[in-house]
């Protein structure tokens, strides 16, 4: 039907001309944009799956960037580990030196430098977080992403505790030291260490010793130091020691600053002196407590009554020794140390010059028959065990033992270090491998495929101008209605 009022073939061409112009205009954005959605109308559903991809990418790509942070913070540490490594085996290396008894050097001089490296322990402990309360002597937790959960999505590395401090105090080392050890003067206040200070100018100081020679037996040496010029610290104890050597006693200066006695050999000692400058207080005392040692009566007293028979035994045997009523302090010291000497237990006159201790390298146990004489009880004594600062080598033995253990605490530190580190480049290789798989997802959903738009966009254009052609067509029919009218 020709009409003139409706050119329905012209609407036709209209309709599919603004079909063609959006396709050829969103063929256009799609390969200018590089997008295949560019818009929430596009593919709303694969919008949303799209976005969640992309989230999971930022999330994970600055989760990497956690993980390489912290993968560099484990590895500041695990140098800091190794340093402090090499720093045990200088300890290791002075204590050793001071565990030798024929050390003739200072010890002193070595434990200065030893206390040096334990500052630079905690210094260095603290530099890498892991001293107490330290920035990583934490539970740290790493952010990554990927997981399913909170707790999946972290790396959890444990340096939390004191087990993981590796500042001295950590590791056991605070209180060690490598000097002089030694028995301590009870009640003495005089210390030897200030910077500069003499001793002795005018006026001697004498100790008496009492002790247990193979070739004197039990005896009493007087060893005197001083008296004809002001005397610094390491010239009192040259002097102490070249007097001492022959009977195995050394003289030393203590952590605390005190003079002090050590050495396997059975002593007590006592001091007296008028000296203002003196070098311990006047009237102080000591037993050798570097040994297995049993005190007896305070005054070893005789009497009618007083017979009793001493029965001491250790890993080397038995021995019995009869004592009489008239015995002398002199006399019992001979008779117990010819039974027992052979199984190194030996008697020595206390402090006081008036009662016997018992004194032995090895554990040994003492009893007696009767109350009253070489000792205030009857039956077995107590026998009191050696303590490790009382001998030459005690500090630097109990050192080495603290040193053994602070290798193997660190360690363990080391390896939960080295794990963590481990851990954080598995989680960093998934990580990344999730990002490029995000990635691969996201792009088939949101990207737009060039080739086929790019044949879209010619299929677009042939289109258009088609629609444009057959428009003008429609448009020019109606003219020929004029025809009829002729």
């Amino acid at each position: 039907m020709l009409s003139i009022q409706t050119n329905v073939t012209s609407l036709f061409a209209e309709q599919n001309l603004a079909i063609n112009t959006a396709f050829q205009a969103n063929t256009i954005q799609q390969l200018t944009s590089g997008y295949r959605i560019n818009s929430s109308g596009d593919d709303a559903a694969g919008l949303a799956v799209a976005n969640q991809y992309r989230s999971n990418i930022a999330e994970l790509n600055q989760g990497v960037l956690n993980a390489n942070n912290g993968l560099s913070s484990l590895q500041i540490v695990d140098g800091g580990l190794n340093n402090i490594s090499t720093i045990l085996d200088r300890l290791k290396t002075l204590a050793t030196e001071s565990a030798s008894s024929t050390f003739a050097g200072d010890r002193n001089t070595l434990n200065t430098e030893y206390q040096s490296l334990l500052g630079e322990v905690t210094q260095q402990a603290s530099n890498i977080g892991l001293a107490a309360n330290g920035q990583l002597n934490v539970v740290n937790n790493i952010y990554i992403g990927g997981g399913n959960t909170i707790a999946n999505s972290q790396v959890k590395i444990d340096l939390s505790g004191t087990q993981n401090q590796v500042d001295s105090n950590g590791l056991g080392l605070g209180t060690t030291s490598v000097g002089g050890g030694g028995t301590d003067l009870t009640g003495n206040t005089v210390r030897l260490d200030a910077p500069g200070a003499t001793f002795l100018a005018a006026t001697a100081q004498t100790f008496a010793f009492n002790l247990y020679s193979q070739n004197g037996g039990a005896q009493t040496v007087n060893v005197s130091v001083g008296g004809s010029g002001a005397l610094t610290q390491q010239q009192v104890l040259a002097s102490l020691n070249s007097q001492l050597s022959p009977y195995g006693i050394n003289a030393s200066v203590g952590s605390n600053g005190q003079l002090s006695f050590g050495g396997s050999t059975p002593f007590t000692v006592s001091t007296a002196t008028t000296a203002v400058d003196k070098i311990a207080t006047t009237a102080t005392t000591a037993t050798n407590s570097g040994v297995f040692n049993v005190a007896g009566a305070g005054t070893y007293a005789t009497g009618p009554s007083i017979a009793e028979t001493l029965t001491f035994q250790n890993g080397q045997g038995t021995a019995n020794v009869t004592l009489g009523t008239t015995e002398t302090l002199a006399s019992a010291l001979s008779k117990i140390n010819a039974q027992t000497a052979q199984y190194g237990i030996y008697a020595v006159a206390n402090s006081a010059g008036t009662g016997i201790s018992f004194q032995s390298v090895n554990n040994f146990t003492a009893s007696t028959t009767a109350a009253g004489g070489a000792f205030t009880a009857t039956g077995a004594q107590t026998t009191n065990a050696p303590a490790s600062t009382g001998t030459v080598t005690g500090n630097a033995e109990a050192a080495i033992t603290a040193i053994n253990s602070a290798i193997a605490n660190l360690g363990l530190v080391q390896g939960r270090v080295g794990s963590g580190e481990n851990q954080i480049n598995y989680a960093i290789s998934l990580a990344n491998s999730q990002i490029t798989n995000f990635s691969a997802a996201e792009s088939g959903i949101r990207d737009a495929n060039i080739a086929t738009e790019a044949a879209n966009l010619t299929k677009a254009q042939t289109l258009q101008q088609t629609s444009i052609a057959a428009l003008a067509q429609a448009n020019a029919a109606p003219a020929a209605v004029l025809k009829l009218l002729q």
